[in-house]
């Protein structure tokens, strides 16, 4: 009888191999509150992984990180008319504390931009307090109705950042700054995604702002998946906490703002962009564990892997040693492979005395035996090797199954046949993109036709990214 598969296999059931696939490789579990969740170990250790890269581009791009309170009063919200209506639905608000009811509700952070523009009110006063760049790491609440694990939870970990500028043509400048040069960079660069980065429709804005910028990836099932957004909120926020400062001239000037943030939805995408049937692949250049290095059995082999890993940790590469013999090695093979591991280093008697070690690499898949003394020299060119494959089948993957279209029609079949589709925005507009909601359909972002991002909406030759998302 063949051996059942440790995950549902992807082709069989993409939704049900993604929670196998997080269960089994020991990422996360859902919370005791519905919409929650825990994230265990080796899945936060993705997510500070993450962090890690994420501040060093943030605090390149001149930002620095503060911390503002989680619960932020209601009447902060109301201030922006668009922005608490388009919150509305997610907010979680307590009225309740010490036993008492509270005088005035107060809402678990879903975002911050109107906190953090009350203090930027108190904080700007000149010319000479701009630009004012501010980032925090965070908790905020969404209430979700369809929870998955990284999708969508009630409560996630993010970055958000936060800036004020003395013109539109700062912040602008800005915000597309953060958007290619800290998010795309690390999304392309560090995760392997092939992300498109493209300007959302005015119905697909952030609440508030009054432009979005967005970073678009294709999933194994050939679904969207929005990676982060950087947005321009204009004056909106700085005319209703009358956050103003003296210019140069003598006058006072309303401040121009930015927000922008990513999230732990990433680990899902992550997931879902890499990983296969046999589990998570992670980039090397993520990973929080590159190499591990297994003994097979035998004490011997126990010295020589514990040996080889602080040499290979001395040349700084993320080494992990694996020295519990006591557990089946066909066991621990399965579980590391299940966590992405990018390399295994297999070592047992036999190869000891050959001098040595099996080489197991997870991207490409494949094993083969190589001169231990030669590991220092060759695992870096391997995990670059690798890292580059998983950014080449993102790349080729999503060229693949994106398909160019004339009509409303087409663009709707190629979404639901579990692809995307480009149009051109003339063709499709915004009675088009309402048609294409009715099919659960949606317009990703707006590039231009060589790729780069429009603009303006109804600039010329642009085109819009259609497909069904998460």
């Amino acid at each position: 009888m063949a051996k059942a598969p440790v995950l549902t296999p992807q082709a069989e059931d993409f939704p049900r191999w993604y929670q196998d696939l997080i269960n089994k490789a020991e990422l996360a579990d859902n919370g005791p509150v519905r919409g929650t969740m825990v994230i265990r170990p080796y899945g936060y250790g993705l997510w500070e992984r993450m962090q890690q890269e994420m501040d060093a581009r943030i605090k390149d791009a001149g930002a620095q990180n503060a911390y503002f309170p989680l619960f932020i009063p209601q009447s902060y919200l109301t201030r922006e008319a668009e922005h608490v209506e388009g919150f509305a639905p997610e907010l979680a608000v307590v009225t309740h504390g010490g036993g008492k009811e509270l005088d005035e509700p107060v809402v678990v952070r879903p975002t911050s931009e109107t906190i953090i523009n009350d203090y930027f009110s108190k904080w700007v006063q000149s010319y000479r307090d701009l630009p004012l760049l501010i980032n925090q790491w965070a908790n905020v609440v969404r209430w979700e109705m369809r929870p998955r694990v990284f999708l969508r939870t009630s409560e996630f970990l993010w970055q958000e950042g936060h800036t004020a500028h003395a013109s539109y043509e700062d912040a602008r400048d800005y915000a597309a700054r953060i958007h290619k040069d800290v998010y795309a960079d690390f999304m392309i660069n560090v995760l392997g995604i092939d992300v498109v980065l493209g300007r959302k429709t005015a119905k697909e804005r952030f609440a508030g702002a009054i432009n979005t910028l967005t970073l678009e990836g294709m999933m194994g099932d050939g679904k969207a998946l929005q990676m982060g957004t950087s947005h321009e909120l204009g004056t909106n926020f700085a005319k209703a906490f009358n956050t103003q400062y003296l210019s140069k001239d003598g006058k006072q000037e309303l401040v121009w703002q930015t927000s922008w943030g990513v999230s732990t939805r990433m680990v899902g995408g992550l997931i879902m962009s890499h990983g296969d049937d046999n589990g998570l692949r992670v980039p090397p250049r993520l990973a929080a564990v590159q190499v591990v290095v297994m003994a097979i059995k035998g004490d011997e082999a126990v010295a020589k892997v514990r040996e080889l890993g602080d040499r290979l940790k001395a040349l700084g590469i993320r080494v992990q040693v694996d020295d519990r013999v006591d557990t089946p090695f066909g066991r621990r093979a399965v579980d590391w492979e299940l966590k992405g591991v990018p390399v295994r280093i297999e070592i047992g008697p036999r190869d000891l005395e050959a001098g040595t070690a099996m080489l197991a690499r997870r991207i490409p898949g494949g094993k083969e035996p190589v001169s231990i003394d030669a590991l220092g020299e060759l695992l870096p060119k391997v995990l670059e090797e690798d890292q580059a494959q998983l950014l080449r089948e993102s790349r080729e993957r999503r060229e693949s199954r994106t398909s160019e279209v004339t009509t409303i029609e087409e663009a709707a079949e190629a979404a639901t046949a579990g692809g995307w589709a480009r149009i051109p925005w003339a063709t499709l507009g915004a009675e088009g993109e309402a048609k294409l909601a009715e099919q659960a359909v949606s317009v990703r972002c707006l590039v231009a036709e060589d790729g780069s991002v429009p603009d303006a909406d109804d600039a010329p030759g642009t085109v819009a990214i259609v497909a069904r998302s998460y």
